[in-house]
């Protein structure tokens, strides 16, 4: 049985690797970026949604051992 907080985790990490990827593609196809300082911005919040989601890994192991 899927509880809400569980089916909620897995959308919203979805919806952040999702944003994730959608970034990398307009910097890869040169989209946003038309100055070293948007590429440097936009690879930083790249870099912090990764964060972000091995942050989601953690916590998701540190709850499973709790159990």
């Amino acid at each position: 049985m899927q509880t809400y907080s569980s089916a909620f985790e897995r959308e919203l990490a979805g919806l952040i690797d999702q944003r994730r990827k959608d970034l990398i593609e307009n910097v890869a196809r040169g989209v946003v970026v038309d100055s070293m300082e948007k590429y440097r911005e936009h690879v930083g919040r790249i870099s912090e949604l990764e964060e972000v989601l091995e942050l989601f890994a953690v916590a998701h192991e540190s709850v499973s051992k709790k159990r």
